[in-house]
Order: C-alpha cells, then sequence, then structure tokens
C-alpha cells in the first residue's frame, strides 16, 4: 500500500521494488536470482493497492478500506511507504496547508506532523485486524534527493528553509510507530539513498558513494529509477530477513 513508489511510477512491468519483491524479472541480477517471496512462500498471493499521488489519509481512508479481512490461516506481509506526498506536495504552488506542506515553516507543520502520527497509529491497527491470523507490516521511511542539503531549488522547485526539519519530523514519526508495534518494521531508505541525489556526481562530499556513484531518483525528483527501486527492493528483504523468526 502506498503512494507511487509501492506503485511503481516510472518503472517497467515487474521492475518496481513491489514487482521484484514478489517474483524476479526474467533478467535479474545474477547474485539476486531466485531471491524473492515467491521463491520463501510458495503459496504466497500478492495484492497491490498503492495509488500514485496518494497522501497518507488516502492509504488510511481508501487504500486500507480495500484491503480484506483474511482467514484466519492467512499470514499477512504488507509493505508501505507513505507520507512523502504529505511533504512535498504541491511543490511551492499553493500554499502550505496539511498534506500539501512544502514552504511549511516547523512551527507551522507540528500539528500535521502530529496528525500523521495518528493516521499511522490508526493504518496500524486497521491492517492488525484485517488479518487476525497474524501480519508483518514494513514500513518505508522518506528519502532525500537532495542528499541531506534541502536545495530542491537547485532541482527547479522553489526555496524551503525548514524543508529538513520537516522531512526528519517525519521520519521520526515513522520510527516512533515501531515502539508500540512488535509487528511494524521501519525499512531505511532515506540513509541508503544519501549521496544519490541530485548531489551524486559531487565526489567530495560525505555521502558520495565510490562504489556506485549513480542517480537513483526518477526524472520527476520525487520518485525512484529503476536502479532505486532494485535498492528498495533489497532493503526491504534485509529487514524481512532480519525477521524471519516471525513468518515461521
Amino acid at each position: 500500500m502506498g503512494d507511487s513508489v509501492t506503485a511503481g511510477f516510472g518503472a517497467r512491468k515487474g521492475y518496481s521494488y513491489f514487482d521484484r519483491l514478489v517474483k524476479n524479472p526474467a533478467d535479474e541480477f545474477s547474485g539476486m536470482d531466485k531471491i524473492c517471496l515467491a521463491a520463501v512462500f510458495p503459496r504466497l498471493q500478492s495484492t497491490n493497492l498503492a495509488a500514485s499521488g496518494s497522501t497518507s489519509s488516502e492509504v488510511l481512508t481508501h487504500q486500507i478500506n480495500a484491503l480484506p479481512t483474511n482467514a484466519p490461516d492467512v499470514f499477512g506481509v504488507v509493505v508501505i511507504t507513505t507520507g512523502g506526498n504529505d511533504i512535498i506536495h504541491n511543490y511551492g504552488r499553493t500554499p502550505p496547508r496539511e498534506e500539501a506542506m512544502y514552504g511549511a515553516g516547523l512551527a507551522e507543520a507540528k500539528p500535521w506532523v502530529e496528525n500523521f502520527g495518528r493516521r499511522l497509529e490508526a493504518m496500524v491497527a486497521q491492517i492488525e485486524s484485517r488479518f487476525p491470523g497474524g501480519c508483518d507490516i514494513f514500513l518505508a521511511n522518506i528519502f532525500d534527493p537532495t542528499d541531506g542539503l534541502g536545495d530542491a531549488d537547485r532541482a527547479g522547485l522553489p526555496p524551503w528553509e525548514d524543508s529538513m526539519q520537516v522531512l526528519d519530523a517525519y521520519n521520526a514519526v515513522i520510527v516512533h510507530a515501531t515502539g508500540a508495534h512488535p509487528d511494524l518494521h521501519v525499512v531505511d531508505i532515506h540513509q541508503a539513498f544519501l549521496g544519490h541525489g541530485i548531489h551524486s556526481t559531487q565526489f567530495w562530499r560525505s555521502h558520495f558513494d565510490r562504489h556506485d556513484p549513480h542517480y537513483w531518483f526518477y526524472i520527476n525528483l520525487e520518485d525512484p529509477n529503476e536502479r532505486g527501486y532494485d535498492v528498495i527492493r533489497r532493503l526491504f528483504l534485509l529487514e524481512m530477513a532480519r525477521n524471519k523468526e516471525r513468518f515461521k
């Protein structure tokens, strides 16, 4: 569930992180061949309810409502990306408001951040209720195409002084939510993507990755390209592997 990152915007069919989690594409990297959920769960059934452009409240009110209540012998593995659109919309074209807060000061955004935390709590509770046989929920935090510098104006967007503080506040809410839910796990795509945004060619910066000095974002800045989707797929699998005992 979630936004365009889980919907796979900009990726060919079969090459989004969700698609590659479920099943390897025909031309999979040799080191990842047969490393997918279908290889682990022979009776796996998958459904992608994510919608490009959706905000966190739309995930709560639309997508989760479309999730059926499953039989007690079904175990759910749920992957979510949400919150990014709350922050970046409407790209400074409209005054900041909740779930379209681009340009907001941190004080102005504080109640919106707190409401995001309440929505996350409601999401988790509702998902858990749909899986009486148990589930694990893997929630990605929010990446930063400016590589920690907050200078989205370099990519043609209006300057935003408090952008990093607002992003950090949203990501802190995501981490905090895991404290009350043993079945909720954070997938840290934020840290992994630093150095692969608009400053990825600047080798003198601390986040520069000499092993993979490539740009991982799509042309619209807010979504991954296929290299980025591959990375996200691997990060989700690693977090699932760390919690594999829960799947038995």
